[in-house]
């Protein structure tokens, strides 16, 4: 996607051949600034600190990680603490796991002095496989978009919560593909964009790339998505996912359990877009999903931009008051119109998944 007319992923290899660079996100969107990573330790720091984020990207720059830890120490001991320090980081997201996983897979079988050649090689075609699957997401979910549109002649509404755009994945983004797709073929197109609190990435980052790419869109506060429901304001809603059980039950962003609750009561179609590397086969229900807990000041604080351009962080809540911080929440499938994959649409369950992915069939 362009950033002032300049094409960009969230993440490559810098010009050295070996570092990789990254968009800051915790800067945006205030600040557009590129950090460069050179260990592992920095790597692991991106991720815990969410300079980048997104279940897709997180698992593009662990897979990268495993090749900076490489770098310094291609051992199987060495890799195995790799992989449990990136780990560590984010434990909802299963494209991290599953990225590491895949990484480890691909390099312990080869003698430690031709495994940093292998991984880098893998980490690039991660990165690849995320562009190629999130096109293939815009070009399904576009379709029920365009559907959308002809079936009322009017603008298309489409209400989404959190950051699923590009600035999640490599590329194009998870639930804002076929948003990008559908506007880019000339389908009129709007989007209510939830501020999405406690970290507002709805406000400073889907708002900001959508900004970018001429999307028109609205910020909205987290509990106003009801209320244009109701008043019949919304035609859709399509929201990313960071895990994925067999069942179709899907975890993301705190607040899009209630997102869901309110389109099922006023009959509006609640979608969920996700890649293959989202899907976690192992569990059964949501509910066995580790749901991360961060640190309270995200609730307590937030950071903006001053009047002289500066940037501050402020309190919004008393001295002295405790503040919980569930990073995630979990809708069943029940709540769920569809799942937007790169191979088709289907519905939120087994059956359903299985009819994308019949090589998951036991």
């Amino acid at each position: 996607m362009r950033v002032d007319g300049i094409p960009y992923r969230t993440i490559w290899l810098a010009q050295d051949g070996w570092s990789v660079e990254i968009i800051d996100q915790t800067r945006l969107p205030h600040r557009f600034e590129i950090v460069r990573l050179t260990t592992l330790a920095e790597a692991a720091h991106a991720i815990k600190a969410m300079l980048v984020r997104g279940a897709p990207l997180i698992g593009a720059t662990a897979a990268y990680g495993i090749c900076l830890a490489a770098r310094a120490d291609a051992s199987d001991s060495a890799l195995a603490e790799a992989a449990k320090a990136l780990v560590a980081t984010r434990p909802t997201a299963i494209n991290l796991q599953w990225a590491v996983d895949d990484m480890l897979g691909r390099l312990s079988p080869l003698p430690p002095g031709e495994r940093l050649a292998t991984a880098y090689r893998r980490a690039a075609e991660i990165a690849d496989d995320d562009v190629a699957t999130c096109r293939g997401i815009g070009t399904h979910g576009a379709r029920l978009i365009e559907a959308a549109h002809q079936r009322s002649g009017k603008t298309v509404n489409v209400l989404t919560h959190c950051n699923a755009g590009w600035l999640a994945t490599v590329d194009w983004g998870t639930a804002l593909a076929p948003v990008y797709t559908a506007h880019d073929a000339g389908v009129p197109i709007h989007v209510w964009v939830d501020e999405t609190r406690p970290r507002n990435q709805g406000a400073s980052l889907t708002a900001w790339e959508l900004g970018r790419h001429g999307v028109p869109h609205t910020v909205i506060a987290d509990n106003a998505g009801g209320l244009l429901m109701q008043k019949g304001e919304v035609d859709l809603c399509i929201v990313g996912t960071d895990r994925t059980t067999r069942t179709g039950d899907v975890c993301n962003k705190i607040g899009t359990y209630l997102k869901a609750l309110a389109a099922h009561d006023n009959a509006v179609p609640f979608y969920v877009a996700l890649p293959h590397s989202t899907i976690d086969w192992t569990l059964e229900a949501g509910a066995d999903i580790p749901i991360e807990m961060r640190s309270a000041e995200e609730v307590t604080h937030m950071t903006g931009a001053t009047a002289e351009g500066g940037l501050a962080t402020i309190r919004v809540t008393p001295e002295g008051s405790a503040a919980s911080n569930p990073a995630f929440d979990v809708t069943p499938a029940r709540l769920v119109t569809g799942l937007i994959t790169e191979r088709g649409v289907c519905k939120a369950s087994r059956d359903g998944l299985l009819s994308l992915y019949p090589e998951r069939a036991p």
